[in-house]
């Protein structure tokens, strides 16, 4: 399904000038749409051989680096998405390139650098464009991870802010089996005994809290009290209102 995903952003994000290379540069895109993805990268590869410096390279390093992201030669991607950062500055596609860097750690299944790839970028970047693509993308890393409370909070965040985006067209099942739920999270502890008295206390209070574990990268544990877990958002705002005002700090997940 991601792999659909870098389709779609691809043909967004092409648009051909026109130039003594257009022909050629309209081949290898019209080869790339059509999933000819060997013939895109020998096509490409010609045009490099010939010249490095025309208007559209950019463009056609894009391409090039996609190809070679879809057939499964992610060293050979991950240089190319570096020239695109490297040698073009002014380039468009900037953060697209640095989109399809954190692919190829995803794909090599180095996670944790993916996952930072695309938390800089979630951070950086001015534009709403990849917004989507990259909450999608950090849902996965956290369900491989085990970590399913976090990935479900990124589909949340699609589904209410994005809900015609492609990613969910594309991943309507996912969407629709994923409960999303809200919560308020009153304390967030590295003991799990701060947390379990926190708990017991709000329980003698009436509340139905709960403690749920995280695992961060670094193998460390934090330990989440969480109250409630409610179908709709005014729910999680009217507790969070009276907890509040009872003194404690208060968080709505998602």
């Amino acid at each position: 399904m991601q792999k659909k995903i870098i389709l779609l952003l691809a043909i967004a994000a092409i648009t051909f000038t026109s130039t003594v290379y257009s022909r050629d540069l309209e081949s290898v895109k019209l080869n790339f749409l059509k999933e000819d993805y060997k013939s895109a990268i020998a096509e490409g590869e010609k045009i490099l051989a010939g010249s490095k410096d025309f208007q559209g390279c950019d463009k056609l390093y894009y391409l090039m680096g996609l190809s070679y992201l879809k057939t499964g030669n992610y060293l050979r991607a991950s240089d190319i998405f570096e020239i695109i950062i490297k040698e073009f500055p002014d380039t468009r596609l900037k953060e697209e390139a640095r989109l399809s860097l954190g692919d190829t750690y995803f794909y090599m299944g180095d996670y944790a650098k993916a996952k930072s790839y695309y938390l800089r970028l979630l951070e950086n970047s001015p534009h709403a464009r990849l917004r989507p693509a990259l909450y999608y993308r950090l849902s996965q890393i956290d369900l491989k991870g085990g970590d399913t409370l976090s990935a479900k909070e990124y589909l949340a965040k699609i589904k209410q802010e994005y809900p015609l985006s492609p990613e969910i067209r594309i991943n309507s099942g996912l969407f629709s089996s994923v409960e999303i739920y809200y919560t308020v999270q009153v304390g967030s502890f590295s003991s799990s005994l701060n947390a379990t008295n926190l708990m017991r206390k709000l329980i003698q209070q009436g509340y139905l809290a709960y403690v749920e574990e995280l695992k961060a990268e670094d193998s460390r544990a934090a330990y989440r009290v969480r109250i409630g877990k409610f179908s709709l958002r005014q729910q999680a705002l009217d507790l969070e209102s009276k907890l509040a005002q009872e003194g404690y700090p208060t968080k709505i997940f998602p």
